[in-house]
């Protein structure tokens, strides 16, 4: 990932837990690494622990955000997620997936959407 890629995506992570915080969401982990995979966003609310991938895009690209979520990341994803919930004792935890997808334009403040339950397992 090149130095500018790597920063827009700090950057949209850090957009995707203001706006979960903004939601009520409160926010346990960022970037957490095992298993074969990363956790963008790991956060709470109500009583359900939620796993967050984030995918931003430039408008008009000819791959969605959400279509960047390959099956093979999914997978990762999940594993990810199993260790997560051992490593901190809560494998018997309600827990959900979400995308939120940020469509970024240099003239436009960005677009954003979640998806919820986008990955069941």
């Amino acid at each position: 990932m090149g130095k500018q890629s790597a920063q827009t995506g700090r950057e949209s992570e850090d957009l995707a837990a203001a706006y979960l915080a903004g939601r009520g969401y409160a926010i346990l982990a960022r970037n957490f690494r095992g298993a074969g995979g990363e956790l963008d966003i790991v956060c709470q609310k109500g009583g359900v622990i939620y796993f967050v991938e984030v995918k931003a895009r430039r408008r008009g690209a000819m791959v969605s955000p959400a279509e960047a979520v390959t099956p093979d990341k999914k997978r990762r994803l999940a594993s990810c997620a199993a260790y997560w919930l051992y490593r901190h004792g809560k494998s018997d935890a309600a827990c959900s997936f979400l995308l939120l997808t940020l469509e970024i334009s240099p003239d436009a403040p960005p677009k954003i959407e979640l998806i919820e339950d986008f990955l069941i397992w």
